[in-house]
C-alpha cells in the first residue's frame, strides 16, 4: 500500500476538509448576517426638506445652530 492510499491519512483529511468547509459556511454567514444589518435603514435619519436651500455647491443654513443663537444673545447684550 502506498502512503497516500493510507487510510488513516485519508480519514484525517477527510475530517480536516469538514471542518474547513464548516468554518467557512459560518463566516460567510457571519458576514451575509452582518451585511443585512448594515442594510437596515433607520427612517429617523432620512430628513425630509430641511433647514436650508441650496446654493450653488454649498447649503445655506436658515435656522442657527444653539451654539450660533448664545453668541448672538451675547452680542445683542453687549450693543444694550
Amino acid at each position: 500500500m502506498s502512503k497516500k492510499n493510507n487510510l488513516a491519512k485519508r480519514k484525517k483529511q477527510h475530517e480536516f476538509d469538514l471542518q474547513r468547509e464548516k468554518c467557512e459556511k459560518e463566516k460567510k454567514e457571519k458576514k451575509l448576517h452582518a451585511k443585512k444589518n448594515t442594510m437596515k435603514v433607520d427612517g429617523r435619519d432620512k430628513k425630509k426638506g430641511g433647514s436650508g436651500f441650496q446654493v450653488g455647491k454649498r447649503k445655506v443654513k436658515t435656522k442657527l445652530s444653539a451654539v450660533a443663537k448664545a453668541k448672538a444673545a451675547q452680542a445683542m447684550e453687549l450693543d444694550k
